[in-house]
Parts: structure tokens; sequence; C-alpha cells
């Protein structure tokens, strides 16, 4: 299939119902398929973090362009299926293609390639009103039937939680290693013990400790204000005996690029020497 994809049905539902208008998939045939030969990549980073409105997507854009302009081919999965925010942050705008077998992604104009669930709707603004685990096959389906090509790291966006869709990625897709994001209320370290933890159970290794929001510089004096009260992320990181990657302060100008559709321009030296540091303990 050549022409832009359409919703015919929920990902997940293939293999178990008939076909419909606008799927390729030939449900009746699935069993007899072999195989899916797996992606050819060589490092999967999953960025996490244990509740929304942290700026988990921001840090994975960012990791994701740093990581590229340190020259590796990277992609990026939005598996952040009902928040999907990557596509506007990287300026994409076109809709992703297909040929039948495989869907392909969206390129940026550094050569990042993205899939997201924004570039299958007709509509930005649509809403996807999915239960669990339909949005898990989605996700699932984003790591096989992509055609990613050959890349050095894949960064994924996960949703935030500890639910349905990030025990799929934990289970289906080999991560080497999260990277998982907080802001500086108290709440948070609770939240962070339960993203780690989980991480922990499932055998995956957790890089270390962002900590987004963590302070604001004054524009006129350049005093650092901590809006969210002290933080303790080097508290949490020492009990939990994992190193903080960054603390990145609030960012007007990185959020208006973001909003622009050009990450890809942000300079955030913080987010750069982090990059280099989980390049390092994934042997990249």
């Amino acid at each position: 299939m050549s022409e832009e994809l359409k919703a015919g049905c929920a990902p997940s539902e293939c293999g178990t119902k008939p076909a419909c208008a606008g799927c390729s998939h030939n449900h009746n045939e699935q069993a007899d398929e072999p195989a899916k030969e797996p992606p050819k990549v060589r490092k999967v980073i999953g960025v996490v973090s244990g509740k929304g409105g942290v700026g988990k997507s921001l840090v994975a854009g960012e990791l994701a362009v740093m990581l590229s302009r340190m020259g590796y081919r990277v992609g990026v999965l939005d598996a952040d299926i009902t928040g999907p925010s990557i596509p506007k942050m990287f300026g994409i705008r076109e809709k992703a293609m297909g040929d039948g077998e495989h869907i392909f992604p969206a390129e940026t104009e550094n050569g990042v390639r993205v899939m997201s669930i924004n570039l299958l709707l007709e509509r930005d603004d649509s809403p996807v009103i999915w239960r669990g685990p339909v949005i898990a096959g989605a996700v699932k389906q984003f790591w096989e039937d992509v055609s990613w090509g050959e890349l050095d790291v894949m960064v994924i966006d996960m949703p935030p939680g500890t639910g349905d869709v990030p025990l799929t990625v934990f289970q289906s897709i080999p991560l080497d290693g999260v990277v998982v994001v907080s802001t500086p209320q108290d709440l948070v370290g609770m939240i962070v013990r339960k993203a780690v933890n989980m991480a922990s159970m499932m055998n995956i290794p957790v890089l270390g400790l962002i900590e987004n929001m963590s302070y604001a510089l004054c524009p006129d004096c350049g005093k650092r204000i901590e809006l969210f009260g002290k933080s303790r992320i080097a508290q949490e990181a020492a009990e939990l005996s994992l190193p903080v990657l960054a603390q990145l302060p609030f960012d007007p100008k990185a959020a208006q690029l973001c909003d622009e559709g050009a990450i890809e321009t942000v300079d955030n030296p913080l987010m750069a020497d982090a990059a280099a540091a989980v390049a390092g303990q994934v042997k990249l």
C-alpha cells in the first residue's frame, strides 16, 4: 500500500478479527506467517516517569537530538499513544506511509527517524480512545512492523506510570536501559522509586535520573530560583545507588523551539552531557 495509511482497525486487533476497510493485514493468515525479524537497532533506551507532567517527552526528544549530534543513527518510538507530542517537537507534518507489509517512519531534517500514532491519524487533535491492551498492541507493532532500517540507538518515549503499556514495552522490546525523569517536589521521590522498582523487577538497567524543571534563572541577575522547593534528587539518587545525569532548569526558549517544531536547534549543554553519559553506559 503506497498511499497514506488509514486507521481501519486498532493496531493490536490485527490477527484477531477479519480484515477491515483500510487495513492491509489479512487477519486470518497471521498464524501461518513466519516469525518477524527484529529491527536492526544496536541499543534501545527508554525514557520513563512514574507520573505525567514532568517533561518526559521533552527529555526524550532532546536526548535523541544530542545522540544524533554525536554522530549516531537515531530513531524515536513515541510510545505515549494517548499524549503523542514527539512529531510536533520535531516539526513533522507529513503522515507515515506503508507498502502493505511495513510502515515507514518519518525522518527529521537531521535524519532522526520517528514513529508516532499522530503520524497515522488523519487529524493531529483526534483523541485516541483505546483501552490499555489495544494501546499496548499498537506500541508493539511500532517496534515490529515499522521499517526502521539500521539504527545505532532508539529512544522510546514511554507513557507515564507503571501500567499496561510500560509493561508491554518492558516485556516485548529489548531495552538496554531506562532513564527516569522527575521534578523536585517531595511527592516525586515516591513516584521515582515506583518507576525504578518496576524497571528492576523487569530486569531493565536504570541508567540514571534526570530532574526536569529543577530551577529557574532570573533573567536580570541570573540568580537560581527553586520554584518547587529544594531539590532532593541527590539524596534520592544516593539511596537508589543511581547517578544524576542532569538537573535541567526551566528553559522558555527551548519550550518555544519545541512548540515551533525546532527541537533539533535547541542548545542544551546539560542534556549533551547526559546523552554522553547514557551512550557510555550502554556502550554505544
